[in-house]
């Protein structure tokens, strides 16, 4: 089971990623080295979407469309 997830920064932008263990991965952006370069300096982070998918295929194909989209329709997205 693969994970999408959006990410809410403190400098209040988004983060798109895709993980098998989401509950490990937002540790890692909030507290660790393994995190991503880009939330390092923006922490603390809180998860704001996530959607299961069955492989990472599905997984990556929805990640590289949102990572696509303005913070508008991103925004959009996490409310519905």
């Amino acid at each position: 089971m693969y994970y999408l997830y959006i990410l809410k920064c403190a400098d209040k932008t988004l983060y798109t990623g895709i993980t098998t263990d989401l509950k490990r991965r937002v540790a890692e952006h909030n507290s660790s080295k393994l995190g991503a370069k880009y939330t390092s300096s923006r922490r603390p982070v809180k998860l704001v979407y996530s959607k299961k998918f069955k492989n990472r295929s599905s997984a990556s194909k929805e990640e590289t469309r949102i990572k696509k989209l303005k913070k508008d329709k991103k925004l959009e997205l996490i409310k519905n």
